[in-house]
């Protein structure tokens, strides 16, 4: 089952303190990104952020979870509705991850 395009809506708005935020379409759901860096998945209307130390202490439940058979586990997050908590969660998280590498040019 894939995701709705009004819960993908929702959750770019929820997160959107965090930074600028954008989906892109992949694996028929979505990679979600804060400044260029991938930090979840969407998943059958369902969030998924990767677990990092910050995110961690953040977190009201740790609940890791694969988002699809054969991923690596990543944190479900329940809790879509809190804005400030969902944007300083995923501000946390973008923080600790590696820069992403440039493309090269064809």
């Amino acid at each position: 089952m894939a995701s709705s395009a009004d819960f993908v809506q929702y959750i770019v708005d929820q997160c959107s303190g965090a930074g600028e935020i954008v989906v892109k379409k992949m694996f028929g759901d979505y990679g979600i990104y804060c400044d260029g860096k991938i930090f979840g998945l969407i998943c059958d209307d369902r969030l998924y952020i990767k677990p990092t130390e910050a995110g961690k202490a953040l977190l009201k439940t740790i609940d890791l979870q694969p988002p699809y058979e054969g991923a690596k586990p990543y944190f479900y997050i329940a809790d879509v509705d809190d804005h400030d908590y969902l944007s300083t969660l995923v501000r946390e998280t973008c923080k600790t991850l590696p820069e992403p590498k440039l493309k090269k040019k064809k």
